[in-house]
């Protein structure tokens, strides 16, 4: 009886690991699932590395020319101009949250957003994981249990080389609390010299702009309470942005400092002073921006930067589905449409990116188009998505 319990046991053990291995997807890096054979597209959501035929490539270009032949009113440009911070307020009233997923995959496309120590201690905390994991599987094993896996303007002028943010006026020489009173009169409170700002005791500091309702913010906020001396300051252009960042029970104003920023308007000061920035994060911001705008923007950025600090950047390519799936009578300009909701989108070329950042005096790291083959595998429908994705750096 022992020897046949011990056998039925043994032989159940040997059909769950089958079970387990069979289920599991099999490891494949991220950017590295080719496809080599086109009978099996459907077989995943994503392929990397597409490269398009002279047909898929001509194709394209006849879709973005047709949706571009009727152009928005001139009066419409202008309000969208205009009224844009509406716009995006209306679009995070209405999704709040849930629009966006959070973006687990920063750390794995762009490392450089944490301090080299800790970049090595995640490696050491991810492979002391997967032992761990495996361990746990064995345990469920041996118990013969199923297996479970599991993101308005504050600027006035107080004299040259003054700011005012959040609440405070920081000038070269003094910074004095503010109160109703415009001027800061009868504050009576020295705050002391220029580092007193949020975030002025870190060593290593992020800035994340268009944070939206926090699909960076809180990935990347979890791995910063861990890392002693960083911070994360994240601006958007929508109020309404910020409040549901500030109001997330995951913020913590000791790591984070969450502001309504418009990047556009150079007179804007930020609530710390230029050139003390590890890291600048800038993902599908720049393509909602005016194109006339975009290098002022860029610039401005560039100037925030520390030498060595590295500017991560990642937006819309040239002919991605999204563009070739706008009608006719959207387009604002070049390349350049209106959404149903009045938000707007650019659509970058390579050339175009990298002669950006080269003009704000910064150098290329990392600078490539990530096209990709998306498919819906229940409806049997192909995506082509291109994105252009980059690393520049300020010159030490």
């Amino acid at each position: 009886n022992f020897i046949t319990r011990l056998s039925a046991l043994c032989l159940r053990k040997s059909k769950m690991q089958q079970r387990h291995r069979s289920s599991r997807r099999p490891a494949v890096p991220l950017g590295s699932r080719i496809l080599t054979d086109s009978s099996k597209v459907f077989e995943h959501n994503m392929w990397d590395h597409m490269q398009w035929s002279q047909e898929e490539e001509e194709n394209a270009k006849q879709k973005a020319l047709e949706n571009s032949l009727v152009k928005v009113q001139w009066e419409d440009q202008d309000k969208y101009e205009r009224e844009a911070s509406k716009y995006w307020n209306e679009f995070y009233k209405t999704h709040k949250n849930n629009f966006f997923k959070d973006r687990n995959w920063l750390f794995l496309e762009f490392p450089e957003i944490l301090p080299e120590t800790r970049r090595e201690e995640l490696k050491i905390e991810e492979r002391s994981s997967e032992h761990t994991k495996l361990n746990s599987t064995n345990i469920f094993l041996h118990k013969n249990e199923m297996f479970q896996e599991e993101e308005k303007y504050w600027k006035k002028n107080y004299g040259s080389g003054s700011t005012s943010v959040q609440g405070y006026v920081y000038n070269k020489n003094q910074a004095k609390c503010l109160t109703d009173n415009p001027v800061g009169k009868n504050c009576g409170e020295e705050l002391g010299q220029l580092e007193s700002f949020p975030g002025s005791d870190a060593t290593h500091r992020i800035l994340e702009v268009g944070c939206g309702a926090g699909n960076s913010v809180f990935p990347i906020l979890k791995v910063l309470c861990n890392t002693p001396g960083t911070f994360l300051y994240c601006c958007d252009f929508a109020s309404g942005a910020v409040e549901l960042v500030k109001s997330h029970s995951s913020y913590n104003s000791a790591w984070c400092s969450a502001f309504v920023h418009d990047v556009c308007d150079d007179a804007l000061s930020y609530p710390f002073p230029d050139e003390i920035l590890d890291v600048i994060l800038l993902v599908f911001v720049l393509s909602a921006i005016h194109p006339d705008r975009m290098q002022g923007v860029v610039n401005r950025l560039a100037k925030l930067l520390k030498p060595g600090g590295m500017l991560l950047f990642r937006d819309y390519g040239r002919y991605d589905t999204a563009q070739l799936r706008f009608k006719k009578g959207h387009c604002l300009s070049e390349n350049f449409y209106v959404r149903g909701d009045g938000t707007r989108v650019y659509f970058f070329t390579k050339d175009e990116v990298w002669k950006m950042f080269n003009l704000a005096g910064l150098t290329e790291v990392q600078h490539l188009v990530d096209r990709r083959l998306q498919v819906n595998r229940k409806k049997k429908v192909k995506m082509q998505r291109v994105w252009i994705q980059s690393k520049f750096q300020k010159p030490l």
